[in-house]
């Protein structure tokens, strides 16, 4: 399986008002050079916008996140999800999500919730809540005696910091909703999502463009 943080330098994090803005904004992003989507769990609409994703914008890759519970993981990969995303874990979540057949990002915010995924061969992790649990700081602080996991920060990033998060040996992508702001998808403006979306596939480590 392809990792998660192999997939674009930013990963969208959106949160869907309804099912019904899923397939523009799922095309506006890809379009701008993001095709890796998390589409989160915090509206009722999630799962059909996960299926509308799928099932019309081919070009994406379509995952779930805030994903807490075991029938989620089911019902999202039932969906049509490719990839998973959770806030933390639990040992029942994480057989959940290593059985489903799809990539998947387990949170983490302490040395020993790392520690203790790599004890279960899981090596890719989302850091979260990114700025709030030590950010940048913190994460070059694990790179030392835990190089061999990699993150996916997310949680108060923004396209200022996203280069200083891309920068550490340890981070493969960041996750954040700057290019998805809640007034563009309301007014379905997707030039803007567009436009949006180009600057931060654009983010490097040094702050320019690849």
């Amino acid at each position: 399986m392809i990792s998660v943080l192999d997939l674009s330098p930013v990963v969208p994090v959106v949160v869907l008002p309804d099912a019904s803005v899923a397939v523009p904004l799922a095309r506006a992003l890809v379009a701008g050079g993001l095709p890796a989507i998390e589409v989160t769990l915090r509206t009722p609409g999630a799962l059909d916008a996960i299926r509308a994703i799928a099932d019309e914008v081919p070009q994406a890759v379509v995952g779930a996140g805030t994903v807490i519970t075991v029938e989620q993981v089911d019902a999202c990969v039932a969906a049509g999800a490719r990839f998973l995303v959770s806030p933390g874990w639990t040992p029942s979540l994480l057989d959940a999500m290593r059985a489903s057949g799809v990539p998947f990002l387990p949170g983490v915010s302490t040395a020993s919730e790392v520690v203790a995924l790599l004890e279960r061969g899981v090596r890719d992790m989302k850091f979260f809540p990114a700025r709030a649990a030590g950010g940048t700081e913190y994460l070059r602080s694990l790179a030392g005696p835990l190089p061999q996991a990699r993150f996916c920060p997310t949680g108060g990033i923004g396209p200022a910091t996203a280069p200083e998060y891309l920068a550490l040996p340890n981070v493969g992508c960041v996750g954040g909703s700057w290019m998805v702001p809640a007034d563009a998808v309301a007014e379905r403006d997707w030039a803007r999502i567009e436009a949006l979306a180009r600057g931060a596939a654009g983010l490097s480590a040094g702050g320019t463009c690849r």
